[in-house]
């Protein structure tokens, strides 16, 4: 059974997203919540697998509440619900530990997909997307740069794979620009993921944009 909390200051989006989950035999919710700080302290009390978090919320939004229940709740995935499909809050929410994010109005099929996604150890993160976040990661003069303190226990063609991974190439890409099978780029972003302890492919991307790939 994997268990669901779901964080948004809309009584109607979180009655919504109750109706739809609670019809799936394999998904239970644990507990709804209309503010970050709230979020923060049921997640401590149910520790659930998956948390459907909106980003603009009364106390502290969802970043900061992305931030301190990653901190500590290491196998607790958070799926960022939005708006706009890229806007000033994405980025910062993967950097944080978000496993990627989902726009309000994704069909309800995705939706319920997504969070067996993540649950399996996948990101919310296609290569369209990938490139927008990279964009708005590089066009944007007040971000700054900190590589991660282990980037450069990578190798070479770790390095190399990371940076396509940011730019948004899923692993049948990569493989077809290096001329490699798709399974060696499966173990070299393993590799990576490992290295950097990185919790999936989504805070990859942000550690290989943060460190200059």
């Amino acid at each position: 059974m994997i268990r669901v909390l779901l964080a948004d200051d809309q009584a109607l989006v979180r009655l919504g997203l109750r109706a739809l989950l609670e019809n799936e035999p394999d998904l239970e919710v644990v507990g709804d919540v209309a503010d970050g700080l709230a979020a923060v302290a049921l997640a401590a009390e149910t520790q659930p697998d998956v948390i459907l978090m909106d980003v603009r919320m009364p106390g502290i939004d969802g970043i900061e509440a992305t931030r301190r229940i990653v901190a500590r709740l290491a196998e607790t995935r958070i799926i960022v619900l939005t708006t706009f499909e890229i806007d000033e809050y994405i980025f910062d929410a993967l950097r944080v530990g978000a496993s990627g994010f989902l726009l309000k109005d994704t069909r309800p099929a995705e939706l319920l997909d997504a969070i067996r996604q993540v649950v399996a150890g996948g990101a919310l993160l296609s290569p369209s997307v990938t490139r927008r976040v990279v964009k708005t990661f590089v066009d944007a003069p007040s971000r700054v740069s900190k590589p991660h303190p282990r980037w450069a226990s990578l190798t070479d063609r770790e390095q190399e794979i990371a940076a396509l991974v940011a730019e948004g190439l899923s692993n049948d890409e990569i493989a077809d620009r290096l001329v490699i099978s798709p399974a060696t780029v499966r173990t070299h972003v393993g590799r990576a993921m490992l290295k950097l302890a990185a919790r999936d492919r989504a805070q990859l991307v942000v550690f290989a944009i943060q460190s200059g790939a």
